[in-house]
């Protein structure tokens, strides 16, 4: 096998990032009225993201990466984001495709080197790394979420500095199947 495919997944219940294996971004958007069925949308626009075809075979990913819900998150949007992650999740085991959880200061550390970074920093080191602009923070997210599982991997896009590659042993990752990392 030449390379992997990774999919990364910002997940949010009312704009989801959505990077796919090829690095093509969108966003996934739905509309409060829609209630409960929004998970629905989503978790069908991950698995069309996916290759799955009507009859529940499609061309399967290697890893999915997928962002944690950012800490300090309170109220219903905590229940939400939730809700939306074990909704996906489900989809992924369903189908038996890996995934790896990344805690957002994780992420924030790998692609610009702070903790601390702010959404504008996340843009600003893509284009710094690859010339690459986003139509928004939840694919730009998406978009360092594959990068990080195609780093981890050993299969990176581009250079990073030792101290920010490191930071990825910090999430738990899968063995995906038929692979050795």
């Amino acid at each position: 096998m030449t390379g992997f495919r990774v999919l990364g997944l910002d997940l949010s219940m009312t704009a989801s990032g959505i990077c796919l294996p090829d690095g093509t971004t969108k966003t996934i958007k739905t509309r409060q009225a829609d209630g409960d069925r929004r998970l629905q949308h989503i978790v069908d626009e991950v698995g069309l993201a996916l290759g799955d075809k009507a009859d529940g075979t499609g061309d399967a990913c290697d890893l999915v990466v997928m962002e944690e819900a950012p800490p300090g998150l309170k109220g219903p949007a905590i229940k939400a984001i939730h809700m939306v992650h074990g909704a996906v999740r489900l989809r992924l085991l369903d189908f038996d495709t890996p995934y790896a959880v990344i805690n957002p200061t994780v992420l924030k550390a790998y692609a610009t080197g702070s903790t601390s970074a702010d959404k504008t920093a996340m843009a600003m080191a893509a284009y710094k790394r690859t010339g690459r602009e986003f139509a928004d923070d939840n694919q730009c997210d998406a978009w360092w979420l594959r990068a990080a599982g195609l780093d981890w991997l050993g299969r990176p896009e581009f250079s990073l500095p030792a101290a920010q590659r490191d930071r990825l042993t910090r999430a738990t990752w899968p063995v995906p199947k038929g692979n050795q990392p």
